[in-house]
């Protein structure tokens, strides 16, 4: 009932459509709700108040709800993926409310009768698949996380990408997890709510960038895993998918039912699921991908960033699988070792690679189309998509077998999946599609001529319609003899035939009685109708409706024949962004001067003239070279040593030479050719870096507490095939604490760890700790000074830095004079001082902490004893130092 219907001094009601909008709201609570009117979606309530803020759209009313005004807002259905882009990067989910119905059907059922609407779509940051709404570069992954607790890897994770149909699962334990996530880096990941709300777990949630979403627990459930994946897949058994642990199988099965839950009634084409080997790659955490700013700055920019300086890809399948490799290396040789084949390959035949990557080009994004023909939200430019695709294999196909039987084995099976796809496909869509195609199959006019004659025919009638009624009345003038016999139009009669009174005689006269009905008399005028006349008229009424409705058969046809071999047209799409990597990865060794590194299971690490990708190309960009370096990180006969401790004052180029070592170590693996003239890089299974100084307020952490809490997880994880980037341990805190935990830090590093590292360091002390530890050698960044100014050389040497140069530094940055002169002062008396000579007392004094890792047989000790060793600690009166050296003593003791 309408508002104004109601009775006076009744309680006000609402009108049946926002009765249907406040039910399909009660459904979705969590979910701002598109409310589909006519060509707008519309927001009301407090759905419009956050809309309107977000979107910066006005705000207005429509009529009232329990006697309050009802807050409205609204988006034009045309332009609406780009409002749902902005929502969605604001952390809001979007429940699509769409017309189930035609208007006029539910004019039928009364005057007042609400058009069905359903829901026909969540909208979450993990299940977006608009081309509008995704970088073509970057994946977007939803994540689900399961927990076994009395599993060996307790965690099961699976991934999907469902803008490509791909689909991954593993498990890990709790000391790896966070490693896992960053490497995924979901832009939703959905758990259960008991993990969710786990004490223990609840830093991960915080430190994940995207959305994090808790769902109940029977979402999870193992036991449910084999048939909801069974159902999705349309198998009997899931067998052939291979064998998942328990947990596993429900972040699996959780993955299938939030899809399907987002999704509603569409089903999108999925890969089987692919269980990747725990160890696989190397695990990288979050702190060390934004220290080495792998995929984005600092800021949070592509531009700058590692991957921004490495990737020469043509397309955007081919950038989304080089940001996986290098955010995922390798650490099985062999799989390097082909990936590395495929570049030397086409670096030796740059006229092969310059073809390649010239038809490239011309390849779209096949499995992001596929995956909206799936979902049925795909319209013609995405048929096209799959068409041109599918044209650019086959040349790609022609050109890779022109090479013979010497193609490695990666463009061997890459131009094998380009072919393996019906040719009908291709054909098909090539014959169907115009050339110029609309945006949505709603709007018509994508198939060519000639391509379907009852469509030619519909279009006929609908846009030539003059001419086909010009015809008819030239065929029944000749027939009559009637030169005046027109046809004409009105809109009671519609079209009909009309004739002078005195011919009209003749019409009514046989023969022509049968053919001609007689319809109207006018003053000097008859009008008649003929069958084919009425027929024609309906057909021309018809026509556009018609001609539409044969178009999106057509459509469906070819959707469904695309749909057919769906996994073919993956694994050709995967092809092409196999080939266009290592294309991309041939031009950019070849430009840039990059070398085939060797990769196997030794703890080797070999680089000689090593040089920074990133830091390079800016130099290059400003006139200058970059001066390389050699880094040889091991423990043969003859090698300087397993860890290097560097020192040399700032600006000097320690980072660089950290971060660069690290990266040529991660290029290495993902089955790349590395910045330097020679590599040999034993597999790195962790990588870790503290580089650089950050505070994190939000948690109360201090910039000190957080470079603390990231070498402490080093120094818990770090083991024997690690590589580790030290950059100032200790700096943030008073002079000889920070010395102390430096010294404790390398200590370990060398005796517990036994890590190849790099650990660059202001604390010249600790250079003497290369008299005790045989794998720990001297390196420093020589600098040339001349009458008090300084010069960077930038060069690595064997040695030590005497001192730091930052008062020099700092006058470079602009202190004022007086500053600078009574620095000098100060610092002439600090090193008349006898600090200088701490190291050797601390050399002389202090033996080397927990002896236990020199390999010492100790008894086993007991609770008593522990006891006993902690009442003896004078709490109140202990340094840091000692109490660092007390801790050790503790864990050594319960290390036994």
């Amino acid at each position: 009932m309408d508002d104004r219907a109601q009775e006076k001094g009744s309680p006000p009601r609402s009108t049946p459509m926002m009765e249907q909008y406040l039910e399909i709201k009660a459904a979705n609570p969590d979910s701002l709700l598109f409310y589909r009117m006519g060509d707008f979606y519309e927001l009301f309530f407090d759905d419009a108040l956050v809309a309107s803020e977000a979107l910066g759209i006005a705000l207005t009313k429509r009529g009232k709800h329990l006697g309050a005004d009802i807050a409205m807002c609204g988006v034009p259905v045309r332009t609406a993926d780009d409002y749902l882009q902005r929502l969605i990067a604001a952390g809001h989910r979007v429940a699509v409310c769409d017309q189930t119905e035609d208007p006029a059907e539910a004019k039928k059922r009364g005057a007042k009768s609400v058009v069905r609407r359903e829901v026909v779509r969540l909208v979450t940051p993990g299940t977006l698949t608009e081309d509008s709404l995704l970088d073509s570069r970057s994946s977007n992954f939803l994540a689900a996380l399961a927990r076994d607790k009395g599993a060996p890897a307790p965690f099961g994770l699976a991934w999907i990408e469902i803008s490509t149909g791909d689909f991954r699962v593993t498990g890990s334990d709790q000391a790896g997890l966070a490693a896992e996530l960053a490497r995924i880096a979901p832009s939703e990941l959905i758990l259960s709510e008991p993990v969710f709300a786990d004490p223990e777990l609840q830093e991960l949630w915080r430190d994940l960038p995207g959305e994090v979403t808790p769902l109940p627990a029977p979402i999870f459930d193992s036991s449910t895993g084999p048939s909801r994946l069974s159902d999705a897949f349309e198998v009997v058994s899931i067998d052939s998918f291979g064998q998942f642990a328990r947990a596993e199988m429900a972040a699996a099965a959780a993955a299938i039912a939030y899809v399907g839950k987002t999704q509603i009634k569409a089903r999108p084409s999925l890969a089987p699921p692919k269980r990747e080997i725990a160890g696989g790659t190397m695990q990288i955490d979050a702190a060390t991908r934004a220290n080495l700013e792998l995929t984005v700055t600092l800021a949070g920019e592509r531009q700058g960033s590692f991957l921004a300086a490495i990737d020469r890809t043509s397309t955007g399948a081919g950038s989304r699988l080089l940001a996986e490799r290098i955010g995922s290396p390798a650490t099985d040789p062999a799989i390097i070792e082909t990936r590395l084949d495929a570049i030397a390959f086409l670096v030796e035949r740059q006229g092969l690679r310059r073809a390649l990557r010239d038809k490239l080009t011309a390849a779209p994004d096949m499995a992001r189309a596929l995956a909206r023909l799936s979902l049925d939200r795909g319209g013609p430019r995405d048929l096209a998509v799959i068409g041109d695709g599918l044209a650019a294999a086959v040349d790609l196909a022609a050109s890779l077998a022109a090479e013979g039987d010497i193609r490695p084995a990666e463009l061997a099976e890459a131009e094998a999946a380009m072919v393996a796809v019906p040719g009908e496909i291709g054909a098909r869509l090539a014959a169907t599609l115009a050339d110029d195609l609309p945006l949505l199959k709603r709007d018509g006019g994508f198939v060519r001529s000639g391509a379907d004659d009852g469509l030619d025919q519909a279009r006929a009638l609908s846009s030539e319609s003059r001419k086909v009624i010009a015809g008819l009345q030239t065929k029944y003038a000749e027939e009559t003899g009637l030169r005046g016999l027109k046809i004409k139009h009105n809109n009671v009669l519609g079209y009909f035939i009309e004739v002078s009174a005195g011919a009209g005689d003749k019409l009514l006269s046989e023969p022509f009685a049968e053919l001609f009905i007689h319809r109207q008399t006018m003053a000097g005028s008859l009008r008649f109708a003929t069958t084919e006349l009425a027929e024609l008229a309906s057909k021309i009424a018809g026509a556009a409706d018609r001609a539409l409705s044969i178009e999106l058969d057509i459509f469906d046809s070819l959707r469904r024949l695309i749909l057919a071999s769906a996994s073919a047209l993956r694994a050709t799409a995967s092809a092409l962004a196999d080939i266009d990597v290592a294309a991309g990865l041939a031009e950019l060794a070849e430009a840039e001067n990059y070398c085939r590194p060797t990769v196997d299971r030794s703890t080797d690490f070999t680089v000689t003239e090593g040089r920074h990708p990133v830091v390079e190309q800016a130099l290059r960009r400003e006139g200058t070279s970059f001066v390389a370096n050699d880094c040889i990180l091991s423990q043969s006969a003859g090698a300087p040593g397993r860890i290097w401790l560097v020192t040399g004052p700032n600006m000097a180029g320690k980072s660089t030479f950290l971060r660069q070592n690290a990266l040529i170590a991660i290029l290495a693996q993902a089955g790349c050719f590395v910045p330097a003239n020679a590599a040999k890089i034993g597999i790195v299974d962790r990588l870790f870096s503290r580089v650089g100084a950050a505070d994190d307020l939000a948690r109360g952490r201090s910039t000190f507490m957080v470079e603390m809490v990231e070498t402490a997880a080093i120094l818990n994880q770090a083991g024997e095939h690690s590589l580790v980037i030290l950059d100032e341990i200790g700096r943030g805190t008073a002079t000889f604490d920070g010395l102390s935990i430096a010294w404790a830090t390398v200590e370990h590093l060398h005796e517990v760890n036994r890590s190849r590292a790099l650990f660059a360091t202001h604390f010249h002390e600790l250079t003497a700790l290369s008299q005790r530890l045989p794998q720990l050698h001297n390196a420093t960044v020589e600098v040339k000074e001349w009458k008090g100014e300084i010069a960077f050389l930038h060069r690595i040497a064997t040695g030590a830095a005497d001192r730091s140069y930052g008062v020099q530094v700092a006058r470079l940055a602009g202190l004022p004079k007086p500053v600078i002169a009574r620095a000098r002062e100060v610092l002439e008396q600090l090193e008349a001082s006898d600090r200088a000579d701490a190291a050797t007392r601390l050399i002389d004094d202090l033996p080397l902490f927990n002896a236990s890792a020199a390999g010492r047989q100790i008894e086993p000790v007991g609770e008593d004893q522990l006891r006993e060793t902690l009442s003896e600690l004078n709490l109140d009166e202990m340094t840091p130092r000692e109490a660092l050296e007390a801790l050790y003593r503790l864990r050594a003791l319960l290390d036994r």
